[in-house]
Parts: C-alpha cells; sequence; structure tokens
C-alpha cells in the first residue's frame, strides 16, 4: 500500500476517514491553528467536546463524529495523543495504531492522519509523521490470514497530511510499516505452510524485490559447513534444514559489516522433550527471530543504508521421531565446542550456536541475534519487554538505545561469569541446559561461547514478538516488534 503526503487545511482533505490527533486543551485559543481551523469549520464542536468533558485528549482515547457537514472527509475520528511535551514514538504510535485500527473494519476504505505540531514536544515533526505512515500500514492489518472474511482491511487509499518537507519520512515510515507486516505475517501463518524450505523460498523472493543478495545453504552444504549442532535438531523431522544468508552491502566492500542471526525453528514440539498441547499451540511463532530479521533485511535494503548487513535464519524444524536427537547426545558445533544435551526442548541455542559461528567466519564485526528463546526472559521481564544481553557493553548500550528511539522497550541483563559455571559439563565442554533459576541468563551464556570476541547482542523476544489476545491499540498474533530497532542499529553502525 502507497502512502502519500498531503498539504493544506485539514478541513479540506477529501478521505473517509480523516484522523485528527488532539492533545488536552483548555479553551479553543491554545489549539493549534489546523485544528483551530478545522474546529471553525465545524462551527465549534470540539471546542464544545472539550468544554463538555466528551473528549479529554488523554492518550489513545477515540471519538468518532460520523457525519460532519461543513469539511470533506466523510468521517472525523479524533484520537487523544496525551501532552505533547511527554509525548514518546511508543504513545504516539499506540495511539495512531488505536485509530487505524477502529477505522479499517470495512474494505475499500479511505484514510487520512492529520497531527499537531511537535514544536515543543519530545518528538519532532519528521518522527511524527513517519509513526504516521506506519501505523497507517500496521494499523490496518490483521491476523486473520484464513478466514474468509478478514476482520480488517487494508486502506484503498491513505494520507498523511502533513509538510512537504517531510515526504522523506512518510516514506521511511511506510517502508518500516510494511518490513514489520512481513514480519508479522511469516509468523502467523501456520507451521504447515511455513516450514524451512518455504521460508528461504519466500526469502528468495523477498530478496529479489529488494536487492538483497541471497544464498540458500540446503543440508548437504551445512554437513560440509560442520554444522552439527543445527543439525541434530532438524533430523527428527522429514522437513529438511535450511540456513538464508542475506547480504545488503550499502558501504563497500572493506567496510565493516553487521550480521543479524534470527532463530528459525518453525514449528517446536520440544523434540523427544516433548512440550504439552498447550504449551504447543503457538509453536508456530518459534521462527518469528528469523522473520524479524527478514523483515529488517527489507526494510535496510530499500531505505539504502550506506552500511554492509548480512542477515542469516537457522531453520529447522524440531520434531521427535525415531531419528531425533536423544537426552545425552554429545554435539559437535561448528566451531568445535561440544554439547551434552539435556534438553531436546532447548534447542533454539543449537541452532544459534552453529549459526552464529558461521557469521563470526563471515567476518562481521557486530552481532546481534533474536530469539524467542526462553520462557524464563517472559518470567523475569513480562510480555512487553525484550531482554538484552552481551559480550560487549559499548554496543549493548548503543542497541538499546536504537530500541529507545524506536519506542520498543528492552532492557539489559546481567552477564556475570558466575554464570558460565551454571552450563559446565562432566561429558562435554558445555551442556544445552542450566538449572531452572536464571534460565534466560544461562541461554545467552551458552550463545556467547559462539561468538568469539565479536561485539554481540543477544535479544531474547520470548515475551513480545507474540501477543495473546487482541487490544485496541495492537492485533494479537505476530507483532513485528525488534524490526525497527534492527534498522536503528544499523543505522548506528553507519554513524561510526
Amino acid at each position: 500500500m502507497d502512502i502519500t503526503l498531503a498539504t493544506g487545511p485539514w478541513q479540506d482533505v477529501d478521505t473517509d476517514w480523516l484522523i485528527v490527533g488532539y492533545a488536552p486543551a483548555d479553551s479553543p485559543e491554545t489549539f493549534p491553528a489546523p485544528l483551530a481551523a478545522l474546529d471553525e469549520a465545524l462551527d465549534g464542536t470540539i471546542a464544545r467536546l472539550i468544554s463538555s468533558g466528551d473528549i479529554t485528549g488523554k492518550l489513545a482515547e477515540l471519538h468518532l463524529l460520523a457525519d460532519v457537514p461543513g469539511i470533506a472527509a466523510g468521517r472525523l475520528l479524533l484520537v487523544g495523543v496525551g501532552s505533547i511535551d511527554r509525548l514518546t514514538s511508543a504513545k504516539l504510535e499506540k495511539a495512531l495504531v488505536t485509530a487505524t485500527r477502529r477505522a479499517s473494519k470495512a474494505a475499500s476504505v479511505r484514510a487520512a492522519i492529520a497531527l499537531p505540531s511537535q514544536e515543543d514536544g519530545i518528538l519532532d515533526d519528521n518522527s511524527a509523521a513517519g509513526l504516521a505512515a506506519m501505523a497507517l500500514q500496521t494499523g490496518c492489518v490483521g491476523q486473520s490470514l484464513y478466514r474468509t472474511e478478514p476482520g480488517r482491511h487494508a486502506f484503498s487509499e491513505a494520507t498523511v497530511v502533513s509538510d512537504a518537507q517531510q515526504s522523506a519520512a512518510v516514506d521511511r515510515g511506510s517502508i518500516l510499516g510494511q518490513a514489520i507486516n512481513l514480519t508479522r505475517e511469516m509468523v502467523n501463518r501456520t507451521a504447515m505452510e511455513v516450514y524451512p524450505e518455504t521460508f528461504a523460498d519466500r526469502a528468495v523472493t523477498v530478496a529479489n524485490e529488494c536487492g538483497l543478495e541471497c544464498e540458500v545453504l540446503d543440508e548437504n552444504r551445512l554437513r560440509d559447513e560442520r554444522m552439527g549442532s543445527l543439525l541434530a535438531v532438524a533430523q527428527g523431522s522429514t522437513r529438511p534444514p535450511r540456513v538464508v544468508v542475506l547480504r545488503h552491502n550499502g558501504a563497500g566492500q572493506d567496510a565493516p559489516s553487521l550480521a543479524i542471526v534470527g532463530k528459525g525453528v518453525t514449528f517446536d514440539s520440544g523434540g523427544l522433550s516433548l512440550k504439552s498441547n498447550e504449551g504447543m499451540k503457538t509453536m508456530k511463532c518459534d521462527m518469528a527471530g528469523a522473520a524479524t530479521m527478514l523483515g529488517a533485511m527489507t526494510a535496510i535494503a530499500r531505505l539504502d543504508l550506506p552500511v554492509n548487513v548480512i542477515g542469516l535464519a537457522g531453520l529447522v524444524e524440531n520434531m521427535p521421531d525415531g531419528n531425533s536427537f536423544k537426552l545425552g547426545d554429545v554435539l559437535t558445533a561448528r566451531n568445535g565446542t561440544t554439547i551434552e544435551v539435556l534438553n531436546t526442548d532447548a534447542e533454539g541455542r543449537l541452532v544459534l550456536a552453529d549459526v552464529l559461528a558461521y557469521a563470526v567466519d563471515l567476518g562481521a564485526r557486530r552481532l546481534i541475534d533474536l530469539a524467542t528463546l526462553t520462557g524464563a526472559c517472559v518470567v523475569a521481564l513480562g510480555e512487553e519487554v525484550t531482554g538484552v544481553f552481551s559480550n560487549d557493553d559499548e554496543w549493548r548500550d548503543q542497541v538499546v538505545e536504537a530500541s529507545a528511539r524506536s519506542g520498543e522497550p528492552a532492557w539489559p541483563m546481567p552477564m556475570l561469569d558466575l554464570f558460565d559455571d551454571l552450563i559446565k559439563s562432566d561429558v562435554a565442554d558445555i551442556k544445552n541446559v542450566g538449572p531452572r533459576w536464571g534460565g534466560a541468563i544461562t541461554a545467552a551464556k551458552f550463545l556467547e561461547r559462539f561468538v568469539d570476541d565479536t561485539p554481540w547482542v543477544h535479544l531474547d523476544i520470548a515475551g513480545p514478538s507474540f501477543a495473546s489476545s487482541n487490544k485496541a491499540h495492537r492485533e494479537g498474533g505476530g507483532t513485528g516488534c525488534m524490526v525497527r530497532t534492527l534498522v536503528a542499529a544499523a543505522e548506528a553502525m553507519e554513524n561510526g
């Protein structure tokens, strides 16, 4: 869906739904000029609604005026954005997605967003325009891929009403929104449709569309590359494994590369350490790390960032059969590390181990991996916050700052040496699980064994990558979290 930029008075915007952001105001005298002109065209309706207390400007508060003579739009949807001086990107996104979700329930709808100036706020007008474009892309897309009557419909026309100088910001927001939607779609599709081979096929298609280089490593190549840890996880499935390697060469051959590595367990039954029925219901989402990498790489390519980025996805199914890897097995990873298997449901780290080592061998100078890795991280940080683990404080801080700029909450976790002792094995170099306590950290310490001294950040997205239910501001299913953070982290590489 293309998003256009329009200028001019808000009351003249010809659309089916005009979404107007407004902040708390005591009187019409405090209205920004475009809102004051709109209110005048409405014969003071907005001012009267404020005076009566029907609208307050509270964040994500909606008020629909369905019959609005005097303006060109068919409907006016007022959405509160809260106090401008406290308006963050996360808050504005919440408000605007709430509004676009409200407007997207019918097919063939035209929608436009007009926002007050951010002159006195935390955000700038360019950031706000970009968030408006992103909300128009994401708010009208649901998870009902397989319903005969979808609950949400893409807009037939979408417009951001803003300054003409903000066309680049609108384009950027639109690209990010499309990348998020790609990630969400991949996560929401069923495991009978998305498995290692089909994920790789989709990556090839997307790479051709975006101008990315793409290489797919099949099972024979994976054996040649000594990826024994990944191959062990895959051996219980009839679906052969794949590793996808995408490249964006925006800075020349000699420039340092960022590698983004995504866990792509397209379905996780737990293997012989079989999950319960309840625990298996949403395991189509266990490839969210790989899907996030794919979405971010499309945005990096389409934005033509002047950086070198390698995107890698380790793709397997974890299934139980007579050929499954077993408890007590000792695996040899690509870098020669031996691993004692004590739980086949701790398989994501086994996949990432080989792919991280491969990324190091490709010459990456910075690493980020993403994985729905541990329930322990959800216990620690809840369902909305990503856990951040690293071997390099400076690189970790850059990634956390990128997440803050992107409105995606993330929190650094301790990586103390004492946790290394918890994954020592009596029969191999390490074991693939530690004790019950500190499970998210011991999983990260396991991964650390495969990155050498390369500055590395591990993002545990087990909580925020998949929403169990709809909310006013968020669709259930895949969320596309961390796509924006990865793009912002790549831009940080550009800036040194």
